[in-house]
């Protein structure tokens, strides 16, 4: 999710389309988000680990 998320945010960037940064964002942020509850062992949407 993270990775999906950098690279929407590149192509954003590059090609100056306001909405695939803004998800680009978002993406970044849950990914972070779910990345840091799996480390801390917290169960999100019913898995561990998100990879």
């Amino acid at each position: 999710m993270i990775t999906l998320g950098v690279i929407l945010l590149i192509v954003g960037f590059l090609l100056h389309m306001p909405l695939v940064w803004g998800i680009g964002i978002l993406l970044c942020i849950f990914g972070l988000i779910f990345a840091v509850l799996g480390a801390l062992g917290r169960l999100v949407f019913g898995r561990r680990h998100f990879f």
